[in-house]
């Protein structure tokens, strides 16, 4: 794959988790609505034709159950799925620094997050560029659970920093 080959990133805030009481931050579990806001971002990522070959996902109990319903909706597995540290309660500057490290050979990253990191690095990495309809419902919602941005750019992963990406489509459960 070359450096000037078309990427993407799609950004993934994890669905609606519990609040259990006695339970670490860390260790929270999906609600019973996010287990179906999962599922609709796993739909609408495979009926939106977009299946990362990367993934991702910070530790947190609700950002890999979030990822295990959504990869259960996608026609194929990535190729490889990472449980990263680093993406827990991770600013966009961290989240970059991380995305920096994808491998070459993978076109299409998938990031599985908590907010405010995941909203500040769609604002970051895009800022006014990329479909109308898509900046605007996100600057007027958020990145509320289960929301997905897909941002796409050219050139290679180490040299991902802010402005690179433009917003291509921007998806948000029905709550």
């Amino acid at each position: 794959m070359s450096a000037d080959t078309p990427r993407r990133i799609i950004v993934l805030r994890h669905a609606r988790a519990d609040w259990p009481n006695q339970v670490d931050d860390h260790d929270r579990p999906l609600a019973d609505r996010g287990r179906v806001q999962a599922t609709e971002a796993g739909r609408w990522l495979a009926d939106s034709g977009v299946n990362p070959d990367h993934v991702l996902c910070s530790t947190a109990l609700r950002t890999r159950e979030t990822w295990k319903l959504v990869a259960h909706e996608l026609p194929k597995r990535p190729r490889k799925t990472v449980y990263e540290d680093r993406v827990y309660e991770a600013q966009p500057g961290k989240l970059i620094e991380v995305i920096q490290e994808t491998p070459e050979e993978h076109a299409d990253l998938l990031l599985v997050g908590h907010n405010p990191g995941v909203l500040g690095l769609t604002q970051v990495l895009a800022g006014d560029e990329g479909d109308a309809e898509a900046l605007n419902r996100m600057r007027l919602n958020g990145f509320p659970p289960a929301a997905v941005a897909v941002l796409s750019l050219d050139g290679p992963w180490k040299q991902v920093e802010p402005g690179v990406a433009r917003l291509d489509s921007y998806f948000m459960p029905q709550d």
